[in-house]
């Protein structure tokens, strides 16, 4: 489409959407010949944008970001696109088409790229004002108005589908209590199986969200103004009679827009959609139909990845080549709610002879099923939940004979490889089927133009540039390939930096960058992204150790530090102050109790040694901060990459066997490295013996007594791969011990991976251990004076982040449950006392508790009024039944 004017055929676009818009991509990059002028004619006020990442909208992307238009697209000379201009009549006998405004634009091929419409059942009440649909950017903004104006701060979605969950996403990012109402029997039918559903929904109700499946809506009452109030079931598995709300999305499914062929006599579909041949030809020879509003092979498609599949169809078909549409791969790989969900291929093992294998784990809230062929020797499909790692590997061995290992299940089981190691893919394995591109593609494009990362492997293939679920398979094939040539594999971040983690922490000291923006603008590119802004968040604290929140900082942080405290499944907030050691006194101990009494919270120790207060809603931290920190207590940084505790024994102090005091050894070393922002956690733990008591073999840094004075363990950890740390040195005095942990910290912090613990941070370093040694005792890097000032450094500017947060008001603005209603409670925190505590109600519990039942139920719990905390919002404040008068408990 570029080079001098020659004479041309005319091709008008109707709509331009994310399909439309890829036809015009690829006529622009194979129309050398310069063939087609190309009018798009658009319903839309703006160009093309990712309707697939329409939920960013609604956490700081703007329009944009959305955009998928490249700068100068636009200006191509054999290109016009005209927004706002929907085409209303279709004259195929005159090939023309007529447009709302009266403009007349004549055809030589005509392509309807008209997608699809939101189906609205037809509920009573669905006019109803604060009644919307998910589908444009203008949609989402009617929605934050009225999220803006609920009055009840409560939100429906109808719909439990892929986009009905994005929806729901969407109405809690707004501060609302949000609820999904499912007329199937569970969630995402179209995707998992009820075992699926089944993990999928107990993920979901632990955010929060009230889920209700195999539940019809009767209908929609409205207020006295005409507004949504209530939602009236028909149908409820536990006889809920319906849900007071003020705000409803209907994301029940699609229809395909095809009413312009119907006007123009075009043959449609029994359920709708322009019908298409495999050339994605309608009955007209002229007219070409695409994406969502096409039916192919008696089928309407709605995922993109089948519509830009047809987009390169009719490209090809139009440039005089005879490329066929035949189906297209439904695969979906997404992050719903934080939770991981992918299904491909025949993942309800509908095929005869299907051999469907297994694996939940309810503990951890993962499922896996993977389905072969009769005889085993091929996958045929799958269903991923709550861990979505193999996906790239399993999605490429579909229909691939001979690629199944002789133990199958170990591609689901926890111990298999998910990226893909050791299973050998054909060359036929297709790795993202958005592009159609195979493994052998990638390998060969690798190869032949010399290609060493990512960015590269997408702007020559394509393939990762939709839906990006493909991504991490690219990398682990990229690594293999150049691995293989010998070549050194990249480490850049992600696709805004080049430089890894370790070189970006060398940038910011080296050049004295203070701020996300000065760094990706001199180093970088983009806006960067949800990897590469959370660690420069912790490099800048590292680096400056200065407050987290203080103005760009707070909009890099993660959820957990946006507020300083961790979320629970339930949408509550835990607040852990820190005990140096485990030592309390009988005040701290007893104002602890009264904070957690009066603010309701459930108590528990941690293995930590410390106290974990759980159940604090936002707006209530700051009160309950104000209590501890006036008493002399701070952060215990229980939400942070940084130290969470140093653990201990009693020592010699009081235990007959020990031989030094580790309870003051352990106290200062918390105090020395309290608040150190790190890639990852760090955990400690000094035993005064070595009986060990304190288990501090199993931790990042781990000291035990001797006769002589200390032993310093180094690079262990536990969790889901534990690991003993290994001895560094023996029989050391206080003062060297602490010069060399100060000294091994922050050469992790410096040189660690994202995300990286200690023990393979130690594991990965070429020497290992050894290397550590010579680095942090001999000075092998000619380092460690740096090494001494940064900790220094950090010990002389640390503060405590809640009281910080305390003197800033801007800060403080951020503890609301509800932005446009900062003074109301959230009504969908329930809990029931169990063994004398509150906790969150159990789904079951919120069914009973909405509909009335009598629970012993804390609903919205707040402080009493007293001259040591502010005064807490108007909340109704219920007293925590007797444990002795409770007469219902769970199982």
């Amino acid at each position: 489409m570029g080079g001098a004017r020659m004479s041309a055929r005319s091709l008008v676009v109707v709509g331009h959407g994310m399909v439309g818009h890829r036809l015009c991509e690829a006529l622009r990059e194979r129309d050398a010949g310069q063939v087609w002028d190309v009018t798009v004619l658009a319903e839309e006020p703006r160009p093309a944008y990712d309707r697939v990442g329409l939920s960013a909208y609604f956490t700081g992307s703007t329009a944009d970001d959305l955009s998928l238009v490249a700068a100068g697209f636009l200006d191509h000379p054999r290109l016009r696109v005209r927004l706002g201009e929907p085409v209303v009549a279709v004259d195929r006998a005159t090939r023309t088409v007529r447009t709302a405004p009266g403009h007349s634009y004549r055809y030589d091929a005509l392509v309807l790229a008209t997608g699809s419409s939101p189906f609205v059942p037809p509920v009573p009440g669905r006019e109803a004002a604060g009644c919307h649909v998910y589908r444009t950017i203008e949609d989402l903004d009617a929605i934050s108005a009225s999220a803006r104006s609920s009055r009840t701060g409560t939100g429906v979605v109808i719909g439990g589908g892929l986009l009905g969950l994005e929806a729901a996403n969407a109405l809690r990012s707004l501060g609302l209590t949000t609820h999904v109402v499912e007329f199937a029997p569970r969630l995402m039918p179209a995707q998992v199986d009820d075992a699926g559903g089944q993990t999928l929904r107990a993920h979901i109700t632990g955010l929060g969200i009230g889920v209700h499946t195999d539940t019809a809506t009767e209908r929609i009452e409205a207020d006295a103004d005409g507004r949504v109030a209530r939602l009236v079931f028909g149908r409820h598995p536990e006889g809920l009679a319906g849900l007071d709300a003020d705000v409803v999305v209907f994301s029940a499914g699609i229809r395909p827009r095809d009413e312009l062929a119907r006007a123009c006599g075009l043959p449609v579909g029994e359920r709708g959609g322009v019908v298409v041949d495999e050339g994605c030809r309608t009955g007209d020879e002229h007219v070409y139909a695409i994406g969502e509003c096409a039916a192919a092979g008696g089928r309407v498609y709605g995922l993109v990845a089948p519509g830009y599949a047809m987009a390169e169809v009719v490209a090809d078909r139009l440039l005089g080549g005879a490329a066929t549409f035949t189906g297209a791969d439904l695969s979906t790989k997404l992050k719903l709610l934080g939770v991981d969900v992918a299904s491909f291929g025949d993942a309800f093992a509908a095929t005869p002879g299907a051999l469907p294998i297994t694996f939940a784990d309810p503990v951890t809230g993962v499922y896996k099923k993977l389905v072969l062929s009769d005889d085993a020797a091929s996958v045929l499909g799958g269903i991923l939940v709550g861990d979505a790692g193999e996906y790239g590997t399993l999605r490429a061995l579909v229909g691939a004979a001979g690629a199944v290992p002789d133990d199958p299940a170990r591609l689901i089981l926890p111990a298999g490889d998910g990226d893909g190691a050791g299973v050998a893919l054909p060359a036929e394995a297709q790795i993202c089927s958005c592009n159609n591109v195979t493994h052998g593609q990638i390998c060969a494009a690798i190869g032949d133009h010399g290609l060493t990362d990512v960015a590269g492997l997408k702007g020559c293939t394509n393939a990762g540039t939709s839906c990006g679920s493909c991504v991490p398979m690219l990398k682990t094939i990229l690594g293999q390939q150049l691995a293989a040539a010998g070549i050194a594999v990249s480490t850049a971040l992600c696709e805004h930096f080049d430089h890894s983690r370790a070189e970006l922490f060398e940038l910011v000291r080296v050049r004295g960058i203070t701020t996300f923006s000065q760094l990706i603008g001199e180093h970088g590119r983009g806006r960067g992204c949800e990897v590469c802004r959370p660690v420069v968040a912790s490099i800048l604290a590292s680096i400056h150790n200065g407050y987290i929140l203080d103005g760009e900082r707070a909009a890099l942080q993660d959820t957990n530090d946006h507020l300083l405290a961790n979320m629970q499944k339930d949408g509550t907030y835990s607040v852990i102050p820190r005990l140096p050691g485990g030592e309390v006194t009988p005040e701290a101990l007893i104002l602890i109790g009264e904070v957690a009494r009066d603010f309701h919270l459930y108590t528990k120790i941690t293995g930590g040694q410390r106290i974990d207060l759980l159940g604090a809603r936002a707006e209530d931290l700051p009160k309950i901060w104000k209590r501890l920190t006036d008493a002399g207590l701070e952060s215990g940084h229980a939400y942070g990459k940084s130290l969470r505790t140093v653990k201990s024994c009693v020592g010699e102090t009081w235990c007959r066997y020990g031989v030094q005091d580790s309870t003051t050894l352990a106290i200062d070393l918390e105090l020395r490295y309290r608040g150190l922002r790190s890639p990852h956690k760090i955990k400690m733990a000094v035993s005064g013996c070595a009986r060990e008591c304190a288990e501090a073999r199993s931790k990042d840094v781990g000291v035990i007594a001797t006769e002589l004075g200390w032993n310093l363990y180094l690079g262990g950890n536990g969790g889901h791969r534990p690991r003993h740390a290994e001895l560094f040195a023996a029989d050391l005095d206080t003062e060297t011990l602490v010069r060399y942990i100060d000294r091994f910290l922050m050469f992790y912090v410096r040189t660690a991976d994202r995300l990286q613990r200690t023990a393979p941070w130690v594991e990965g370093l070429d020497g290992g251990l050894a290397h550590v040694r010579e680095v942090i005792v001999e000075d092998s890097l000619g380092i460690c004076a740096e090494l001494d000032a940064a900790m220094e450094h950090h010990v002389d500017t640390y503060q405590d982040e809640w009281k910080a947060t305390l003197a800033d008001p801007v800060a403080l603005r951020r503890f609301t449950s509800f932005v446009n209603a900062p003074d109301t409670p959230d009504p969908d925190i329930l809990h029931v006392l169990d063994r004398g505590q509150p906790r969150p109600a159990r789904d079951a519990e919120r069914v009973a508790l909405i509909a009335g039942t009598t629970l012993p139920v804390v609903r919205q719990p707040g402080p009493p009024e007293s001259a040591a905390a502010p005064a807490p919002a108007a909340t109704p404040a219920l007293a925590l039944p007797d444990p002795a008068e409770t007469t219902w408990r769970s199982a």
